[in-house]
């Protein structure tokens, strides 16, 4: 066995150690000198990873490695059962950027039951959006308005405000929506869309006011 051979197994061992140490410097070392053979464990190691930072490396890792790789590999995980799988694939599609990956990006995703797949969709559909198809997103993420606690709707939220001036139209629709918590999250984005340096939970709270005492919060 070579050395690097022996190394290549060292990193691989390591990203399944018990010790999330150990594990993160073994995803640092398959980023640094990336090597086909991390690959698989890589990707494997991404849909059970318990620790945050630990995921990220890896996500990183795996965008130092070459597209014509990664691409197949992330877009079978984006289909699979386990949910932080799904997330994570969609978070390394994000970081990689490759508008190949667009067609991956369903519906089914960007209304994901689990809400950390659905943010994870989010952030990789603003990145991926070919143009020309940015008000057609924002339709479909404008059904997602009032959708679970502050994080996950801060993540909606900038992911409309990302898109720009087009999110208008439907954030505006969803203002006269008949779920009160719906018409405050568009409110509050519509907010962050003018103002970016409000923050959320200023937007947030002056959306309920607006609703209270009866106004849409619109000009003219």
């Amino acid at each position: 066995m070579t050395r690097q051979d022996t190394d290549a197994l060292r990193v691989i061992q390591g990203l399944e150690d018990a010790r999330s140490s150990v594990r993160l410097r073994a995803a640092l070392a398959a980023g640094t000198t990336p090597d086909p053979r991390f690959f698989d464990k890589l990707v494997e190691r991404c849909a059970i990873e318990p620790e945050f930072f630990v995921r990220d490396m890896l996500t990183w890792a795996l965008t130092r490695h070459p597209v014509s790789m990664t691409l197949p590999g992330l877009l079978r995980e984006v289909r699979s059962e386990h949910a932080r799988a799904r997330s994570q694939a969609l978070h390394t599609l994000s970081k990689i950027g490759d508008r190949r990956a667009w067609p991956a990006i369903t519906r089914e995703l960007l209304s994901d039951a689990d809400d950390e797949v659905a943010r994870s969709a989010w952030r990789a559909a603003v990145v991926l959006v070919p143009h020309g198809e940015e008000a057609a997103l924002a339709a479909v993420l404008a059904t997602q308005l009032g959708r679970g606690e502050r994080e996950t709707q801060l993540s909606l939220s900038r992911a409309l405000v990302a898109l720009g001036e087009v999110v208008l139209p439907v954030l505006r629709t969803a203002t006269t929506a008949p779920d009160p918590r719906m018409r405050a999250h568009a409110l509050a984005t519509e907010r962050l869309l003018r103002d970016p340096d409000a923050g959320f939970e200023f937007a947030i709270e002056e959306a309920k006011r607006i609703l209270v005492l009866g106004g849409s919060g619109q000009e003219g």
